[in-house]
Protein backbone atom coordinates (compact mmCIF):
# COMPACT_ATOMS: atom_id res chain seq x y z
CA UNK A 1 0.00 0.00 0.00
CA UNK A 2 1.61 3.32 -1.56
CA UNK A 3 -1.38 5.76 -1.37
CA UNK A 4 -4.04 6.00 1.48
CA UNK A 5 -6.63 9.09 2.31
CA UNK A 6 -8.21 10.20 5.80
CA UNK A 7 -11.11 11.86 6.30
CA UNK A 8 -13.69 13.61 8.97
CA UNK A 9 -16.93 13.01 9.77
CA UNK A 10 -19.91 13.50 11.34
CA UNK A 11 -19.79 16.27 14.19
CA UNK A 12 -15.97 18.12 14.88
CA UNK A 13 -14.59 17.62 18.15
CA UNK A 14 -11.07 18.93 19.46
CA UNK A 15 -8.37 16.74 18.72
CA UNK A 16 -9.36 15.71 15.13
CA UNK A 17 -6.69 17.95 13.04
CA UNK A 18 -4.48 16.25 15.53
CA UNK A 19 -5.30 12.97 14.28
CA UNK A 20 -5.12 13.77 10.55
CA UNK A 21 -1.38 15.44 11.31
CA UNK A 22 -0.61 11.86 13.05
CA UNK A 23 -2.07 9.97 10.06
CA UNK A 24 -0.01 11.98 7.69
CA UNK A 25 2.98 12.34 8.61
CA UNK A 26 3.20 8.70 9.71
CA UNK A 27 2.65 8.14 5.81
CA UNK A 28 5.59 10.32 5.00
CA UNK A 29 7.75 8.76 8.05
CA UNK A 30 7.21 5.12 5.92
CA UNK A 31 7.59 6.27 2.75
CA UNK A 32 3.96 6.62 1.83
CA UNK A 33 1.81 9.00 0.46
CA UNK A 34 -1.58 10.50 1.85
CA UNK A 35 -4.35 12.48 0.78
CA UNK A 36 -7.46 14.21 2.76
CA UNK A 37 -10.94 14.28 1.57
CA UNK A 38 -12.79 17.35 2.28
CA UNK A 39 -16.23 17.50 3.36
CA UNK A 40 -16.65 13.55 4.87
CA UNK A 41 -18.38 11.00 2.79
CA UNK A 42 -19.82 13.63 0.32
CA UNK A 43 -16.24 14.80 -0.78
CA UNK A 44 -15.80 11.23 -1.34
CA UNK A 45 -18.34 10.68 -3.59
CA UNK A 46 -17.28 13.77 -5.49
CA UNK A 47 -13.39 12.41 -5.38
CA UNK A 48 -13.01 15.85 -3.75
CA UNK A 49 -9.23 14.77 -2.82
CA UNK A 50 -5.84 16.80 -1.88
CA UNK A 51 -2.42 15.70 -1.46
CA UNK A 52 -1.28 16.28 2.45
CA UNK A 53 2.50 17.33 2.91
CA UNK A 54 4.41 18.41 6.04
CA UNK A 55 3.95 21.89 5.54
CA UNK A 56 -0.32 20.86 5.17
CA UNK A 57 -0.67 19.35 8.62
CA UNK A 58 1.87 22.10 9.80
CA UNK A 59 0.57 24.07 12.82
CA UNK A 60 -2.71 22.40 13.15
CA UNK A 61 -1.81 19.78 16.21
CA UNK A 62 -3.31 22.56 18.41
CA UNK A 63 -6.06 23.82 15.93
CA UNK A 64 -9.92 23.06 16.79
CA UNK A 65 -13.09 22.20 14.11
CA UNK A 66 -11.23 20.28 11.68
CA UNK A 67 -9.15 21.23 8.37
CA UNK A 68 -11.03 18.56 5.77
CA UNK A 69 -14.63 20.09 6.54
CA UNK A 70 -17.46 17.73 7.41
CA UNK A 71 -20.55 17.27 5.92
CA UNK A 72 -23.81 14.90 5.94
CA UNK A 73 -24.16 12.73 2.44
CA UNK A 74 -27.54 11.53 2.32
CA UNK A 75 -26.00 9.93 -1.17
CA UNK A 76 -23.52 8.06 0.59
CA UNK A 77 -26.30 5.78 2.38
CA UNK A 78 -27.07 4.50 -0.45
CA UNK A 79 -25.15 1.16 -2.64
CA UNK A 80 -24.98 3.57 -5.55
CA UNK A 81 -23.01 6.59 -3.52
CA UNK A 82 -20.63 4.02 -1.70
CA UNK A 83 -19.66 2.52 -5.03
CA UNK A 84 -19.45 5.91 -6.63
CA UNK A 85 -16.66 6.44 -3.79
CA UNK A 86 -15.18 3.21 -4.32
CA UNK A 87 -14.72 4.48 -8.41
CA UNK A 88 -12.92 7.68 -7.05
CA UNK A 89 -10.64 6.83 -4.65
CA UNK A 90 -9.53 4.04 -7.03
CA UNK A 91 -9.20 6.34 -9.96
CA UNK A 92 -6.76 8.64 -7.46
CA UNK A 93 -4.69 4.93 -6.98
CA UNK A 94 -6.28 5.36 -3.43
CA UNK A 95 -5.42 2.34 -1.77
CA UNK A 96 -6.85 2.73 1.88
CA UNK A 97 -8.80 5.00 4.50
CA UNK A 98 -8.51 6.22 7.55
CA UNK A 99 -12.22 7.37 8.78
CA UNK A 100 -12.11 9.45 12.32
CA UNK A 101 -15.73 10.26 13.58
CA UNK A 102 -18.38 8.24 15.46
CA UNK A 103 -20.93 5.63 15.08
CA UNK A 104 -22.19 7.11 11.96
CA UNK A 105 -19.13 7.69 9.95
CA UNK A 106 -18.24 3.92 11.01
CA UNK A 107 -21.23 2.61 9.68
CA UNK A 108 -20.25 4.29 6.23
CA UNK A 109 -16.55 2.63 6.68
CA UNK A 110 -18.14 -0.56 7.12
CA UNK A 111 -19.88 -0.13 4.37
CA UNK A 112 -16.84 0.54 2.06
CA UNK A 113 -15.23 -2.19 4.05
CA UNK A 114 -18.36 -4.54 3.30
CA UNK A 115 -17.60 -3.87 -0.97
CA UNK A 116 -13.73 -4.90 -0.74
CA UNK A 117 -12.20 -1.21 -0.09
CA UNK A 118 -9.66 -1.30 2.97
CA UNK A 119 -10.84 1.20 5.73
CA UNK A 120 -10.18 1.44 9.36
CA UNK A 121 -11.92 4.09 11.71
CA UNK A 122 -10.52 6.53 14.60
CA UNK A 123 -12.80 6.97 17.13
CA UNK A 124 -13.75 11.45 17.59
CA UNK A 125 -16.69 12.58 19.28
CA UNK A 126 -17.41 14.10 22.73
CA UNK A 127 -19.71 12.07 23.87
CA UNK A 128 -17.73 9.06 24.08
CA UNK A 129 -20.45 6.96 23.08
CA UNK A 130 -18.16 4.50 21.42
CA UNK A 131 -17.29 0.89 23.07
CA UNK A 132 -14.25 -0.80 21.90
CA UNK A 133 -12.32 2.34 23.86
CA UNK A 134 -11.73 3.93 27.23
CA UNK A 135 -12.25 7.83 25.61
CA UNK A 136 -12.59 9.19 22.17
CA UNK A 137 -10.88 11.59 20.79
CA UNK A 138 -12.88 14.92 22.33
CA UNK A 139 -14.08 13.26 25.23
CA UNK A 140 -11.31 15.10 28.08
CA UNK A 141 -11.54 18.71 26.03
CA UNK A 142 -15.14 18.65 26.32
CA UNK A 143 -15.01 17.72 29.98
CA UNK A 144 -12.56 20.54 30.39
CA UNK A 145 -14.35 23.39 28.89
CA UNK A 146 -17.92 22.31 30.33
CA UNK A 147 -16.11 22.66 33.71
CA UNK A 148 -14.98 25.51 33.61
CA UNK A 149 -18.01 27.55 33.12
CA UNK A 150 -19.51 25.59 35.53
CA UNK A 151 -17.18 26.15 38.53
CA UNK A 152 -17.83 30.40 37.48
CA UNK A 153 -21.22 29.39 37.35
CA UNK A 154 -20.99 27.84 40.85
CA UNK A 155 -19.57 31.55 41.87
CA UNK A 156 -22.56 32.93 41.06
CA UNK A 157 -25.40 29.97 42.21
CA UNK A 158 -23.55 30.92 45.55
CA UNK A 159 -23.74 34.43 45.68
CA UNK A 160 -27.19 34.60 44.84
CA UNK A 161 -28.25 31.32 47.06
CA UNK A 162 -29.36 30.00 43.84
CA UNK A 163 -30.45 26.98 41.73
CA UNK A 164 -28.88 26.25 38.43
CA UNK A 165 -29.29 23.67 36.05
CA UNK A 166 -27.06 23.47 33.61
CA UNK A 167 -27.16 21.48 30.41
CA UNK A 168 -24.51 19.74 28.84
CA UNK A 169 -23.95 17.92 25.35
CA UNK A 170 -23.53 14.02 24.93
CA UNK A 171 -26.90 12.50 22.76
CA UNK A 172 -28.20 9.69 24.42
CA UNK A 173 -25.14 9.30 26.53
CA UNK A 174 -23.94 10.56 29.96
CA UNK A 175 -20.54 10.35 30.29
CA UNK A 176 -19.91 14.47 30.00
CA UNK A 177 -22.84 15.11 32.44
CA UNK A 178 -21.31 12.58 34.99
CA UNK A 179 -17.35 13.63 34.82
CA UNK A 180 -18.78 17.01 34.81
CA UNK A 181 -20.35 16.93 37.71
CA UNK A 182 -18.05 14.80 39.80
CA UNK A 183 -15.86 17.26 38.60
CA UNK A 184 -17.25 20.29 40.12
CA UNK A 185 -18.53 19.13 43.24
CA UNK A 186 -21.94 19.29 41.95
CA UNK A 187 -25.45 17.91 44.10
CA UNK A 188 -26.87 16.13 41.28
CA UNK A 189 -26.61 14.45 37.88
CA UNK A 190 -29.31 13.63 35.51
CA UNK A 191 -28.08 11.31 32.73
CA UNK A 192 -29.84 8.82 30.19
CA UNK A 193 -28.60 5.86 31.83
CA UNK A 194 -30.48 5.86 35.04
CA UNK A 195 -34.30 6.72 35.35
CA UNK A 196 -35.26 10.43 36.47
CA UNK A 197 -37.97 10.88 39.06
CA UNK A 198 -38.72 14.20 39.67
CA UNK A 199 -40.59 13.62 42.43
CA UNK A 200 -37.32 12.23 44.42
CA UNK A 201 -35.21 14.36 42.86
CA UNK A 202 -37.43 17.73 44.43
CA UNK A 203 -37.42 16.04 47.92
CA UNK A 204 -33.23 15.50 47.81
CA UNK A 205 -33.35 19.69 47.02
CA UNK A 206 -36.17 20.18 49.82
CA UNK A 207 -33.39 17.94 52.16
CA UNK A 208 -30.39 20.11 51.09
CA UNK A 209 -32.18 23.18 51.98
CA UNK A 210 -33.43 21.88 54.89
CA UNK A 211 -29.62 21.08 55.91
CA UNK A 212 -28.86 24.63 54.97
CA UNK A 213 -27.25 23.91 51.75
CA UNK A 214 -27.03 27.88 49.91
CA UNK A 215 -26.87 26.74 46.72
CA UNK A 216 -27.57 23.87 44.51
CA UNK A 217 -25.80 22.58 40.92
CA UNK A 218 -27.75 20.07 38.59
CA UNK A 219 -26.06 18.50 35.86
CA UNK A 220 -28.29 17.65 32.93
CA UNK A 221 -27.16 15.43 29.87
CA UNK A 222 -29.25 16.59 27.04
CA UNK A 223 -30.32 13.36 26.10
CA UNK A 224 -32.77 13.20 28.94
CA UNK A 225 -34.80 16.86 28.12
CA UNK A 226 -33.84 20.27 27.83
CA UNK A 227 -32.94 22.22 30.93
CA UNK A 228 -36.06 24.03 30.20
CA UNK A 229 -38.39 21.31 30.64
CA UNK A 230 -36.48 20.59 33.94
CA UNK A 231 -36.82 23.42 35.41
CA UNK A 232 -40.80 23.71 34.19
CA UNK A 233 -40.99 20.35 36.10
CA UNK A 234 -39.16 21.57 39.13
CA UNK A 235 -41.80 24.48 39.14
CA UNK A 236 -44.74 22.51 38.96
CA UNK A 237 -43.96 19.72 41.02
CA UNK A 238 -42.08 21.34 44.03
CA UNK A 239 -42.06 25.82 43.44
CA UNK A 240 -38.42 25.27 43.38
CA UNK A 241 -37.20 28.33 40.62
CA UNK A 242 -34.42 27.66 38.61
CA UNK A 243 -31.66 29.08 36.37
CA UNK A 244 -30.66 27.61 32.90
CA UNK A 245 -27.69 27.40 31.32
CA UNK A 246 -27.47 25.73 27.61
CA UNK A 247 -23.52 25.01 27.58
CA UNK A 248 -24.54 24.13 23.62
CA UNK A 249 -21.42 24.03 21.06
CA UNK A 250 -18.88 25.56 23.05
CA UNK A 251 -18.13 22.15 24.16
CA UNK A 252 -17.06 20.94 20.70
CA UNK A 253 -14.28 23.87 19.56
CA UNK A 254 -11.40 24.97 21.25
CA UNK A 255 -7.58 23.57 21.23
CA UNK A 256 -8.01 20.10 22.46
CA UNK A 257 -6.70 19.17 25.63
CA UNK A 258 -2.72 17.89 26.34
CA UNK A 259 -4.35 14.55 26.82
CA UNK A 260 -6.68 14.65 23.35
CA UNK A 261 -4.33 15.87 21.69
CA UNK A 262 -1.64 12.58 23.05
CA UNK A 263 -4.66 10.38 22.25
CA UNK A 264 -5.26 11.64 18.60
CA UNK A 265 -1.73 11.18 17.84
CA UNK A 266 -1.61 7.40 19.23
CA UNK A 267 -4.71 7.14 16.96
CA UNK A 268 -3.88 8.41 14.01
CA UNK A 269 -0.42 7.00 13.91
CA UNK A 270 -2.21 3.86 14.79
CA UNK A 271 -4.32 4.06 12.13
CA UNK A 272 -2.22 4.35 9.91
CA UNK A 273 0.00 1.56 10.09
CA UNK A 274 -2.76 -0.80 10.52
CA UNK A 275 -3.36 -0.23 7.51
CA UNK A 276 0.10 -0.53 6.04
CA UNK A 277 -0.15 -4.17 7.10
CA UNK A 278 -3.44 -5.30 5.53
CA UNK A 279 -5.70 -4.74 8.59
CA UNK A 280 -9.49 -3.49 7.55
CA UNK A 281 -12.87 -3.25 8.73
CA UNK A 282 -11.68 -2.48 12.26
CA UNK A 283 -11.31 0.16 14.73
CA UNK A 284 -8.80 1.86 16.53
CA UNK A 285 -9.27 1.79 20.71
CA UNK A 286 -7.12 2.16 23.59
CA UNK A 287 -7.62 0.31 26.75
CA UNK A 288 -5.99 0.77 29.90
CA UNK A 289 -3.53 2.58 28.15
CA UNK A 290 -2.84 -0.02 25.37
CA UNK A 291 -3.52 0.03 21.82
CA UNK A 292 -6.11 -2.49 20.39
CA UNK A 293 -8.26 -3.28 17.16
CA UNK A 294 -12.10 -4.10 17.43
CA UNK A 295 -14.92 -4.65 14.72
CA UNK A 296 -16.06 -1.77 13.24
CA UNK A 297 -19.60 -2.63 14.26
CA UNK A 298 -18.75 -3.23 17.98
CA UNK A 299 -19.40 0.71 18.00
CA UNK A 300 -23.34 0.40 17.38
CA UNK A 301 -24.07 -3.32 18.43
CA UNK A 302 -22.54 -3.27 21.84
CA UNK A 303 -23.90 -0.52 24.18
CA UNK A 304 -20.83 1.13 26.24
CA UNK A 305 -22.00 1.25 30.27
CA UNK A 306 -21.32 4.34 32.22
CA UNK A 307 -19.46 3.90 35.54
CA UNK A 308 -21.23 2.74 38.58
CA UNK A 309 -18.27 4.29 40.62
CA UNK A 310 -18.51 7.52 39.70
CA UNK A 311 -22.26 7.56 39.67
CA UNK A 312 -22.33 6.76 43.37
CA UNK A 313 -19.40 9.24 44.03
CA UNK A 314 -22.24 12.13 43.21
CA UNK A 315 -24.37 11.20 45.28
CA UNK A 316 -21.88 10.42 48.51
CA UNK A 317 -20.09 13.96 47.61
CA UNK A 318 -22.75 15.73 47.87
CA UNK A 319 -23.50 15.58 51.27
Amino acid sequence: MKRIAVLTSGGDAPGMNAAIRAVVRTCLYNGKECYGVRRGYEGLIEGDFIPLDRAAVGGIIHRGGTILKTARSPRFKEQEGVQQAINKLNEAGIEGLVVIGGDGSYRGAKDLDSMGFPVIGIPCTIDNDIAGTDETIGFDTAINTALEAVIKLRDTASSHDRLFIVEVMGRNAGFVALEVAVASGAEYVVIPELPLSIGRLCDQLNYSHKNNKSHTLIILAEGVMSGEQMRSKLQDTAGYEARVTVLGYIQRGGAPTSKDTVLASRFGAYAAESLFVGKTGLMIGCISNRMVLSPLERAWTEHKTISPELIGLVEKLSV
